[in-house]
Parts: C-alpha cells; structure tokens; sequence
C-alpha cells in the first residue's frame, strides 16, 4: 500500500517537474539582452500550454502559445541600455520561472578557435600581459559580463548548453576570453553602458567546422556521416567539421545579438588559392541567416606570425592574404592587424600574450562603424600602388589617415627582380615639393636588386614589421606580385 502511495506520488511530481516552464541556459541571471530591439526568448512547456513573459521594464505580458512538441519563442521590446537591473519572469499555469539582474546593453559573439578562446587567466605557458593589473581592475560587474558556452562535439544542432551568464570580478575574469574582454572593457568605458559576452569557439577549430551540414555537403567535400567525420583525416577532434557548429554554436543562434567578433585561421594555414576567404564568406552569410537579424557586423582578427615550422616560409602570409580578402568580398565587415602585436621572442608561441591590442582594435572597429565615433582612427594601412623608377620602389598605402608612424628605420620590406629572388630592403619616408603640394611616399631599395620589379613586407611566416598610420595601427602585410 505504501508503495503504491509512493509511486503515485513519484508519478505527480514528475509530471508537475515536466509541465513547469523551461529556459534554455543561456536565458538566467546575470544575462545582458541586446538593448532597444525586439529580443527573442524561448524554451519550452507543456504541449500547447499558454506561456505568459512578463518584463519588469515597462510591466508589459506577452503571451504565446507553447508548439505540439512544447517549444515557444516571445519577442520582448527591450529599454535603452543601463545599468539599472531587471527581472523576467516566465509562467505557463503551472509553474513559474524568474530570471534577476537582467541588464540592457550591447552584446557581441565571440567566436573562433584559441586565440579567441584564451582566458584572461591565459593558458599553460601562455600568459596574458598585464594580469594582475587586470584583476585588480575587474572591479565593475555591471560594466562587462559573460556567458562561455562548453565547446562540445554533437552530430545534431543542439538546441541548449550548459552555462550561465558571469558577472565581472577580481576571480571571474580570470574566466572571460581575454580578447572579448579587452573589446567589451572598452566600449564599455566609451559607451558607459554594459556589453555582454557569449563565448561559443573551440581551440583548433577549422573554418569547416562551423558550417552547417547543408554548406558541408553543398560547398565541401568533407563528410557529414559520424563514422566519416570520426576517420577524416584521422588527425585531431578539433578539426572535425560540422560538429562543433552543432555542439557549440546552434545553442546560441535564438539570441538576440549586435554582431559578431571572430578570431580564427591557424588551422587552414595551407589551403588553397581562394578557398579559405571564400568558405569565410559562406560561414558569415550562414550565420547572418541563422540569427536572422540581418547583415549584422563581422570583425575579425588576422592571424599572429608564428614559425610554422619554417620561419622564413609563407604559407601562414597566404592566410593573412586571404583573411584581407575576405574583408574585401563580406560586407560590413572587417578586419584587425597583429603584425605588431607579438614580441620577436614568440617565434613558437602560437598564442601571443599581447591580446589588449586585439581586443581593443576590434573595439576601435565597432565604435567606429556602429557607435558613432567617426574620429576613432579604425581600419589599419593596406597597400595601395606602385611605380618604379630605375632601383627604386614608390608606395603609397590606403588608410594611412594624414601620415605614417616613422620616417626611417622602417622594418619588414623586401625587394624582388625578375629573377623572383628577394632581398632584404630599406625603406623610408619620402617626400618633396610638387606644385604647392607633396608629393609623398615610402621608398624601397636593395643594392642587390636594380631593377626592381616586386616587393613584400612582412610576407613570412614570422616577419615583424614596424610601419603604422597616425592611429598606430600596423601596415597589413602585403606583397606585389602573385608568385
């Protein structure tokens, strides 16, 4: 008798347990919702139940209807951003839910493999510059805070993930992607409102393995099946495709966001021609799709020089070509410099501790093109043309915005003849008077090249440059000819 009393306790229990509402992780405490917008929120309750949201910024209840499988999705109009603290609560009859601190503000994706996913606290001998001043300094929880969602391999799009939104403090930054939080420290400091982080990247990860099966299948040649993503390559789990979008990244694509910040490209060192910026382009245009919130920003960071096994060898400077390129063909997008950004000591440090300058370029970036601060000097110099005349080489660069950062003892160039060989170069500033105006340049010349025909700055594995425009942003590397 007492057994059956308590089986059928059992069985009401578990059936309250599974009609009250639930939030996918991602959505609790803590969170930042994307400011003035139509944020989406969902989760899921018992089949065709009425599911009411109620926000404590205006007292507005916006009420759906749960799916036959239980999903539901809401659309809340959000305040303009502050740091005033807010609460959702969540109710479908028969069970109620209530998420606290909520706060409005800017949220950004950060995405990637390891150099994006690198701690404030760093990796195993690989520190992050300046770590206690930064701990000292984490002192805002409002201003900054974080979501990481787990990286997980999952052969199906996953709907949720196990994570939590973190505020800021001396301990939890030691937690947050030290690139986001470079970024987010500093829009926060410019805009005195709070930004939001969702960390969803994998450590070595390709761009590959981001991509839908749908983009796999139609634009690679790579496998969708479990046992052939299992044997591809047969070389690490982080380079397996596909299912790192589905583990790490789907969970987040309901979230209302501004844009997203990307850091990645080491692991598509050597491949060919195009390949690499046209298959960013398509990851991009996917992601815009699935967030469904239009042609959001995309920044992203150029890839650190690093030896590759041969430092004097170009394959990771191809990358670097085709990350420009990629900023060339995806619009409202762009791209940040690290030619300067790594000390000449880190010629095997893959991940280099000087993530400020990042984090803080990819800000210069978003402040500049979605902020309104059109004074920041944002973009880096790229090269523009050429002309020669006799053993000389005339540059001129785009976005140098007034001036370049030295007149002499510029590092990084080489010149090439006809016979392909280059030849370390010197190179300065270069002007002179031309009917009212300057006429102004960089010239290049080698005394074992007379007649120059190419030149290349920092077109190597590991090259370290040190010419920038007036906002100290590096020259991207580049080269002129297509050998």
């Amino acid at each position: 008798m007492k057994k059956s009393i308590f089986l059928a306790a059992l069985v009401v229990m578990t059936a309250v347990a599974q009609a009250k509402i639930k939030l996918p992780h991602i959505i609790c405490d803590n969170m930042i919702l994307q400011q003035q917008t139509d944020a989406r929120l969902w989760g899921w309750a018992k089949a065709n139940a009425e599911v009411k949201v109620t926000t404590s910024w205006d007292g507005q209840t916006v009420k759906t209807k749960a799916g036959s499988d239980g999903r539901w999705l809401v659309r809340v109009q959000t305040p303009a951003a502050s740091y005033a603290p807010y609460t959702i609560t969540f109710d479908d009859g028969e069970g109620r839910v209530e998420v606290k601190n909520v706060l409005a503000g800017e949220v950004w994706v950060c995405a990637g493999q390891s150099n994006m996913e690198m701690p404030v606290r760093g990796f195993g001998q690989c520190p992050v510059e300046n770590l206690n001043q930064l701990i000292i300094e984490a002192t805002n929880p409002n201003g900054v805070r974080s979501v990481k969602i787990p990286s997980i391999m999952r052969m199906t799009p996953q709907e949720d993930a196990d994570c939590a939104w973190r505020e800021c403090s001396p301990q939890n930054v030691l937690d947050f992607s030290a690139t986001g939080y470079f970024f987010a420290r500093l829009v926060n400091k410019a805009l005195n409102i709070p930004v939001g982080l969702i960390e969803a990247n994998k450590g070595g990860s390709r761009v590959e393995s981001w991509f839908t099966k749908e983009n796999l299948e139609k634009y690679t040649n790579e496998p969708t099946d479990t046992m052939g993503i299992v044997n591809f390559k047969k070389e690490w789990d982080y380079h397996r495709a596909l299912v790192w979008g589905n583990g790490t990244f789907n969970p987040i694509l309901n979230y209302t966001v501004k844009g997203i910040l990307f850091y990645q490209g080491c692991s598509n060192v050597g491949d060919p021609g195009n390949q690499y910026s046209e298959r960013l382009k398509i990851l991009v245009e996917q992601w815009r799709q699935q967030f469904g919130l239009g042609e959001i920003p995309f920044y992203f960071v150029e890839i650190a020089p690093f030896h590759y096994d041969n430092v004097d060898g170009i394959e990771s400077a191809l990358l670097r070509e085709q990350q420009y390129r990629a900023s060339q063909i995806i619009p409202n997008s762009g791209l940040v410099g690290t030619n300067d950004a790594v000390y000449p000591y880190e010629t095997t440090q893959i991940h280099p501790t000087q993530k400020q300058k990042v984090g803080e370029r990819l800000a210069f970036l978003a402040l500049n093109e979605q902020y309104g601060m059109s004074s920041l000097i944002a973009k880096s110099p790229s090269y523009k043309e050429m002309t020669v005349r006799n053993d000389t080489v005339f540059l001129h660069f785009d976005h140098e915005y007034g001036g370049l950062s030295r007149f002499e003892d510029i590092e990084g160039f080489e010149v090439a003849g006809a016979d392909k060989v280059f030849h370390k170069a010197k190179a300065q500033h270069f002007w002179r008077p031309n009917g009212g105006k300057w006429d102004e340049a960089v010239i290049v010349i080698s005394p074992d090249v007379k007649q120059p025909v190419a030149v290349r700055y920092c077109f190597r594995n590991f090259q370290l440059g040190n010419l920038a425009n007036m906002g100290g942003l590096p020259l991207f590397p580049f080269r002129t000819d297509n050998w």
